[in-house]
């Protein structure tokens, strides 16, 4: 592609999207660029702490498990107190956890304030991917989410390789830098965006004239009972439980092996900068492909490229695998996110998303259970053998489900005319809040990419 092709790509790429969404596509780069738990708090407890991959197992399952607890408040709360509030309380509480943690040193104390990390920064997803769902116009929803979720790639790039030369030096800078991280992201949260909850009011009458209002209420009897969303929800679980072994698995088994923490850094690393290369021009091929075919490969492609670490030796072939993996997660996330935006309820995201954000927090909780038992018991090789099969299973129950997929329904937006991206991309300023309204359907779920 020539250099001015490559230019207009972009610019059509981050054109047309409102700037609160810019804003909140900042605080997750910020709070990305912070990572340091979630990554390297299997190697702090088996090799800083010198704690058993078990014991490792069972801390990142309590943290899992406090996203657990949390993902269903948390949608809970988005819904009736608003997507900024609770944004703030979970960024706020997340900061403090995180930093508590650098400093415990009981193995009963390190258990639950890792719980309390889990639950504090789980609460925010809900809220995040349902603010995004309200401010960018459904045609661009895909290519936002995408672009969210390269945000949190290059992020995770840049912190994966900084934080495993940081934990050679002190564990506890890792964690003090992520909550200041936090903090700024609240602060910026606090400072500009605005809340984005669509207001109800009186429906108009008539099927094209029914407002976003005018849909029945909803509450998680709803969610359950709604057969389609919930079979996502399962998928998306064996699809998480697959992912989850790249912070959980991947880096016991690397320890394990006598690979240093800056030698799995490096290896990790590799994930975030093909997301941050690939993403977008890889969204821009699938946007308009068969969605079941894609969920089919990336369920395939995940499954088979942990099981080809089976036969990694080197960092070097460790990275290759991660270079599998990391396809199905391109592929994956922005059609999984399509496909369940399609599926939700406007005054019921919060609640559709907590229970999409529970199924990872379930599979969190899992997958290093899984991880540490069988590395424990059997080896490294019989996890990424399960990793196959599980991407296997995931893949047929996405082409069963897929089959009848209703066609994305009709929307309509009540956006500002001047919303528009950032002022270096060319696109003019928003300088309101955005409303979102829709014609009368029935009430579907709306899952994130987490």
């Amino acid at each position: 592609m020539s250099v001015v092709g490559m230019r207009r790509a972009v610019r059509e790429s981050v054109s047309g999207l409102p700037r609160e969404f810019w804003w909140l596509w900042t605080s997750t780069l910020v709070n990305r660029l912070g990572a340091f738990v979630a990554t390297f708090m299997a190697l702090y407890l088996t090799i800083d702490r010198g704690y058993s991959a078990s014991y490792a197992g069972l801390v990142a399952a309590l943290h899992g498990l406090g996203g657990v607890v949390s993902s269903l408040g948390a949608g809970v709360m988005t819904d009736r107190l608003g997507r900024r509030p609770t944004l703030l309380v979970a960024q706020v509480s997340t900061a403090l956890s995180v930093a508590l943690l650098g400093f415990v040193r009981d193995p009963v104390a390190i258990a639950a304030v890792a719980f309390l990390v889990g639950m504090a920064s789980n609460a925010s997803r809900p809220a995040v991917q349902a603010m995004m769902a309200d401010i960018v116009r459904p045609e661009d929803r895909i290519r936002a989410f995408s672009l969210n979720y390269w945000a949190i790639n290059l992020g995770f790039a840049i912190s994966s390789m900084a934080a495993g030369f940081i934990a050679e030096v002190s564990y506890l800078a890792g964690f003090l830098i992520e909550a200041g991280m936090t903090m700024a992201c609240a602060v910026l949260i606090f400072v500009k965006l605005p809340e984005s909850r669509p207001e109800r009011t009186p429906g108009k009458g008539g099927a094209a004239g029914l407002s976003a209002a005018s849909e029945p209420a909803v509450s998680l009897g709803t969610v359950l009972r709604d057969g389609r969303y919930m079979s996502v929800v399962g998928l998306s679980f064996l699809v998480a439980l697959i992912f989850q072994q790249a912070y959980v698995g991947l880096p016991v088994a690397m320890g394990e092996a006598g690979f240093t923490p800056a030698d799995f850094g490096m290896a990790i690393a590799v994930n975030g900068v093909l997301i941050v290369v690939l993403q977008i021009p890889v969204t821009r091929f699938i946007e308009h492909r068969d969605p079941r075919l894609l969920l089919v490969l990336s369920s395939l492609l995940a499954g088979y490229g942990f099981g080809l670490t089976a036969f990694a030796g080197s960092v070097g072939v460790f990275a290759l695998t991660v270079c599998v993996w990391t396809l199905a997660e391109i592929v994956n996330a922005p059609t999984q996110t399509g496909l369940v935006v399609r599926l939700s309820p406007v005054h019921g995201r919060g609640r559709y998303q907590g229970m999409y954000t529970m199924s990872w927090a379930v599979a969190a909780l899992v997958a290093p259970l899984m991880s540490g038992f069988v590395i424990d018991h059997w080896g490294a090789g019989w996890l990424w053998g399960v990793c196959a099969v599980v991407g296997t299973v995931a893949a047929a129950g996405y082409w069963a489900l897929m089959r009848g997929l209703p066609e994305e329904e009709a929307f309509t937006s009540a956006a500002p005319e001047d919303a528009g991206a950032p002022e270096d991309a060319g696109a003019p300023k928003t300088t309101g809040r955005p409303e979102v309204s829709r014609a009368a359907e029935p009430a579907k779920p709306e899952v994130s990419a987490a």
